[in-house]
């Protein structure tokens, strides 16, 4: 069930509440796990690397729970964290693969077809080696956008960047994905 503002606002007032902060966090973490899970994993990480980011996303949304003012909202909040945390260790992995001569998209795509834990078909199969295909920006617009149905706005906050330039990319990743796709 989706956070309603009223429901955020009570959240963020129990967070900063240091009587209710552990038993509020513990709600957060219990509310957005899954949905978060989901947006690192969508980058074509793999699902053991996805739940380490996952737990060092909320473990630094818990150090810097004071610092949170309310003036997103708690899940634009953990995205950002969680996507930051996401693409530092894409970066890391990119520049570990390029000293190994290796390229971290075909390692990616490797670990699809083989990861006991995606369970598509092979329609499946050729849009995840599409959208691995796209970099790592347009990636992840693609998949807030068209996953997570993100409204322009949101990503806008979560990425800290306009809604032409996320249009514009969103639009880019698309027709890309169809010349991937329709070239297979």
């Amino acid at each position: 069930m989706p956070q309603t503002e009223t429901d955020d606002r009570e959240l963020i007032s129990q967070l900063q509440d240091e009587s209710t902060k552990r038993s509020a966090f513990s709600k957060v973490v219990t509310i957005y796990q899954k949905r978060l899970y989901w947006q690192i994993r969508k980058m074509g990480i793999s699902h053991d690397d996805t739940d380490d980011i996952l737990q060092n996303a909320f473990i630094k949304a818990w150090t810097n729970i004071d610092k949170f003012r309310g003036e997103s909202s708690i899940m634009t909040w953990l995205y950002r964290i969680a996507t930051n945390e996401a693409l530092d260790f894409l970066n890391s992995a990119h520049e570990r693969h390029s000293a190994q001569n290796t390229d971290l998209n075909d390692v990616l795509a490797t670990e699809i077809h083989n990861d006991v834990y995606f369970d598509g078909d092979e329609a499946q199969r050729k849009l995840q080696n599409a959208i691995l295909q796209l970099p790592e920006k347009q990636r992840l617009v693609f998949n807030m956008r068209y996953y997570d149905e993100l409204p322009y706005s949101q990503m806008s906050e979560i990425l800290g960047t306009s809604e032409g330039a996320l249009k514009a990319s969103y639009h880019h990743a698309v027709k890309k994905i169809e010349e991937f796709v329709l070239s297979v």
